[in-house]
């Protein structure tokens, strides 16, 4: 018999609503001891909420409510599920919870429905990690991406791969148990092959770059000279009035953040200092965070006055290699240039060329649509979770061991072991190969309610 558990569902603090969970064998028994219904008899009805009472052990109100039963097996974590919805805030929830647990119920630590869910079948260990990614998500590509691991969309990935991988695993087995009947040549029949389709689509799916875009943000760095208009372009992206605009040269002196969505996406942007060798010791102190910016950005976007003849700095800049992705945005499109994209084609070929004029926010739909490229998030059932990524990365691994012992000619169980190895490796993303070390260490990070 496993013991029944309570735990706060809602966030703390003050709120409309505040929703009580019971989990367990005896969340029924518990539930009808605390609430009663205003104009219905125990035993309730399953997954109808009632209004009601929940009560002190005299029988006296200690707060209006509504009250569900849900049985198992059609609840989330597949025991008894009883839910007591009471007033929000600190007082309302921690009354009730003080009163179930003087009853027996145990305080749930965290993630333990979760755990539940998991535990009894429900849902894998990657659908567990979604729920909790769908509660941190903060943009709604990130949320679209848990919701689909959620359904299944990692969890379909990892089967597919390990059900090729057992079929290669059966042809080696049948050798090693009945030599004299299969030979190794019709043994190993297309698993070269198999392995190294295996570990491209393995590789494929591992996308840190696109990963990390989704969990933080597409980090886009605003570069190039003083007064070339970068903090003009900030604001115009952000739609508001965050640095300062002035025409003297250097007004930006340190990295200043913004951040918007683009596309259901976080983008977080980053006005920095102007590029010049000269200038104040603050000023030198911007420029050299204005470069350590750059080298930390997912991309950049160079700016460059076209109103101006280019100079050795930004001719400097041009034909250098940066540390990420950049566009060259030809800035001040409203006036007469004197800068043409021929003219920086001329410097530089490796560089997107794009005209703007961030004063009038002409243009700023292409800057804008650069952007959207850059993210290149990751498709659905694409590993997007650094536990599966690594997990993900130790199986190449292993698989290329394999491939490796089989081109030196070592017998066929060396490889064995590490096509096994491989398939174990798998399992440990989707909660097969699971011990409760593992266990603790992803539901330890859960909310308690959850």
């Amino acid at each position: 018999m496993r013991d029944t558990i309570v735990g706060v569902a809602t966030a703390l603090g003050e709120g409309g609503v505040a929703i009580v969970r019971i989990s367990g064998d005896n969340a029924v028994a518990l539930f009808t001891q605390v609430f009663h219904a205003a104009r219905r008899q125990p035993p309730y009805e399953d997954h109808r909420l009632m209004f009601g009472y929940v009560t002190d052990a005299a029988g006296e109100s200690l707060d209006e409510a509504m009250g569900v039963v849900m049985l198992a097996p059609n609840t989330y974590s597949r025991e008894d599920v009883c839910e007591l919805h009471t007033h929000g805030g600190y007082a309302a929830a921690a009354t009730v919870m003080r009163r179930l647990t003087a009853l027996g119920a145990r305080p749930a630590e965290a993630g333990e429905f979760t755990r539940r869910a998991f535990l009894n079948g429900r849902i894998d260990l990657t659908q567990a990690e979604a729920v909790m990614g769908i509660i941190s998500a903060r943009s709604a590509a990130a949320l679209k991406s848990e919701e689909a691991m959620l359904q299944g969309g990692a969890s379909r990935f990892i089967k597919q791969a390990q059900d090729q991988l057992t079929k290669l695993i059966a042809g080696v087995e049948a050798h090693i148990d009945y030599p004299d009947e299969i030979d190794e040549t019709e043994a190993t029949a297309g698993l070269r092959e198999g392995l190294d389709a295996l570990i491209a689509d393995l590789s494929a799916a591992v996308d840190e770059r696109g990963a990390r875009i989704l969990r933080d943000g597409l980090r886009v760095a605003l570069s190039g000279r003083p007064n070339a208009g970068k903090s003009t372009l900030f604001n115009a992206l952000l739609g508001e009035e965050r640095a300062i605009v002035t025409d003297v040269p250097g007004t930006t002196r340190d990295v200043l953040e913004g951040s918007f969505s683009l596309g259901g996406l976080n983008v977080l942007l980053l006005d920095t200092a102007g590029l010049r060798e000269n200038g104040d010791v603050v000023e030198r102190i911007g420029v050299a965070r204005a470069k350590e910016a750059v080298a930390h950005a997912d991309t950049a976007l160079l700016l460059i006055d076209a109103t101006q003849p280019l100079d050795a700095e930004e001719l400097a800049l041009l034909g250098q290699e940066m540390d990420c992705p950049c566009a060259v945005i030809l800035n001040k499109e409203d006036a007469p240039p004197v800068v043409t994209p021929a003219q920086v084609e001329a410097v530089t070929r490796h560089f997107p060329i794009l005209t703007l004029s961030a004063k009038t926010g002409q243009g700023l739909e292409k800057v804008r649509a650069y952007l959207a490229e850059q993210a290149r998030l990751p498709r659905e059932g694409m590993l997007t979770h650094q536990r599966h990524m690594a997990a993900a990365r130790q199986t190449i691994e292993r698989l290329s061991q394999a491939r490796q012992a089989m081109k030196s000619g070592l017998p066929l169980d060396m490889a064995a072991v590490d096509l096994h190895e491989a398939l174990w490796t798998l399992g440990r993303i989707t909660g097969e190969s699971v011990d409760d070390r593992l266990l603790d260490e992803i539901f330890d990070g859960f909310c308690v309610g959850k």
